[in-house]
């Protein structure tokens, strides 16, 4: 969980993320909001997200001030311990205001789904050479 709450280094190590702020902070001292500047390619853009923390077990996410491009986005990180290891389960939910083929949006998803849990397990295991984007 400390990974994924060190905004500072997603564009690090989280590809097409190329800028994060982080505008406000819950009592905890985990960030309550998070301005994210995206190059995905297609899908440029700025957005913040907002977040509902469950210690270091979980956290939520929701759009609280959309971009341009991107008019919905829910997700989360749940994380159990294995005996040593971490599973994680992620999930999200993305709405664009550009009009999108099904096929090539089901394609995105999965794109985005790879490329966040390879770059989170990459940092988490400390090998950013594989998961860090390469600008």
């Amino acid at each position: 969980m400390a990974v994924i709450a060190d905004f500072a280094a997603y564009p690090q190590w989280a590809s097409a993320v190329r800028a994060t702020e982080v505008l406000g902070e819950e009592p905890a001292g985990r960030a309550s909001q998070v301005r994210f500047t995206l190059d995905a390619g297609v899908v440029k853009d700025t957005y913040v997200l907002g977040y509902d923390w469950d210690g270091d077990a979980g956290v939520r996410w929701h759009l609280a001030e959309p971009g341009a491009v991107i008019s919905a986005m829910d997700g989360g990180y749940l994380l159990a311990d294995c005996g040593g290891a971490t599973e994680t389960t992620y999930e999200l939910t993305v709405g664009l205001r550009i009009p999108m083929p099904g096929l090539l949006k089901r394609r995105a998803e999965k794109t985005i789904i790879h490329t966040a849990l390879k770059g989170l397990k990459n940092r988490v295991e400390g090998h950013p050479g594989d998961g860090e984007d390469s600008r």
